[in-house]
């Protein structure tokens, strides 16, 4: 473990193994206002090689906590922010926190404890909680790269209420598929969520995505529930019971089958889309838009302000009227300026401003 106090500005600075229990606490209140970013979601990736970096106030409060794993091949030493997946991989910051402490922070020893590079990222490029960690990186000596990561696209839950949703001819429409897919056997929703979550759900969501183009035509690499591993990572999350009432499925079943779900995470005002799939033998009955649509209707009766759905595959996004929401970038921070330099020609160029 490392610890240092700086006498110019009381702060301690540490680093230790394992998950700090100052991460529950800045989830509550963080300057991103991201409450999902708790222990559980950052250890869904694994124990091994998990550290965190805490800088904590005069009075005892935490000022930021930035979890790290090894990242790359060992001999280099690098490290990143972990996460369950999207939404974010992002550090965590009071909004006490100033560009002023945390450069002095990250000029302390302790800081080595997250290698000679870090990564963050996925993260929203104009994230207050970004912003102030690139700032106070540069002004720590650290050299910022990043290279685009894509852009969100989300949904405007008010304004689609101020206009009356659904539109007559979508709420037809949404009827008409259903109808047709009654006509092949039962049709049923579930909403999981909670205390609902279990090891049954999660393999009834990896057995659709077994049936899916998932696992037909890719390797499978960007599923979420399709082997024991890919489930694992949830599990860890959803012991968290703040994390379970958090995350929910909505599944579509026919005579009791799962074949199309969204999954989600609802944070306060948003609900952001993390996965969906549906079962390729469906697809004529469009089982995958009625899932997502059934998603954003409990979205807009919850009185939630936005649905976000990510980055990628805009086309089914814009048919739910998304538009363009704001930026995504993966960075690395190095410590040598030289490598900095190497490391540009494949990562991306240097943050030179906030």
């Amino acid at each position: 473990m490392y610890e240092s106090r700086i006498a110019a500005d009381p702060l301690l600075v540490a680093s230790s193994p394992g998950l700090a229990p100052a991460i529950d606490v800045l989830a509550a209140c963080n300057l991103s206002g991201h409450g999902f970013l708790r222990a559980a979601w950052y250890g869904a990736v694994g124990a091994e090689g998990l550290h965190s970096f805490v800088v904590t106030g005069a009075d005892g409060a935490p000022l930021a906590v930035i979890p790290h794993v090894p990242f790359g091949p060992a001999l280099a030493g690098a490290r990143k922010v972990p996460g369950a997946y999207w939404p974010f991989r992002s550090p965590l910051l009071s909004p006490a926190c100033t560009p002023f402490h945390l450069a002095h922070a990250l000029r302390e020893p302790a800081a080595r404890s997250l290698g000679p590079v870090w990564r963050v990222g996925p993260a929203r490029q104009d994230g207050p909680a970004m912003v102030l960690l690139r700032d106070a990186a540069r002004q720590a000596g650290w050299t910022v790269l990043a290279r685009p990561s894509g852009t969100s696209w989300v949904i405007d839950c008010e304004a689609l209420r101020t206009q009356g949703w659904p539109r007559a001819s979508t709420a037809k429409r949404m009827r008409r598929i259903e109808r047709r897919l009654a006509e092949t056997g039962a049709v049923s929703w579930d909403v999981v969520r909670g205390k609902l979550w279990n090891n049954s759900v999660l393999e009834q969501l990896g057995a659709v995505e077994a049936a899916s183009w998932i696992a037909s035509k890719t390797d499978g690499s960007g599923a979420k529930f399709l082997t024991q591993t890919h489930r694992a990572r949830w599990q860890t999350a959803l012991a968290d019971p703040v994390l379970a009432e958090m995350l929910c499925a909505t599944i579509l079943r026919l005579d009791g089958r799962p074949i199309a779900f969204s999954f989600d995470l609802d944070d306060g005002p948003v609900r952001y889309g993390i996965a969906g799939s549906y079962v390729s033998d469906f697809s004529e009955f469009e089982v995958g838009k009625l899932a997502n649509h059934r998603s954003l209707a409990d979205a807009m009766e919850a009185g939630q302000k936005l649905l976000d759905l990510g980055a990628g595959d805009s086309g089914y996004k814009r048919e739910m009227g998304a538009v363009r929401g704001y930026d995504l970038a993966d960075y690395l921070f190095a410590r040598s300026p030289l490598a900095a330099k190497v490391m540009a020609r494949v990562w991306g160029e240097a943050v030179t401003r906030g």
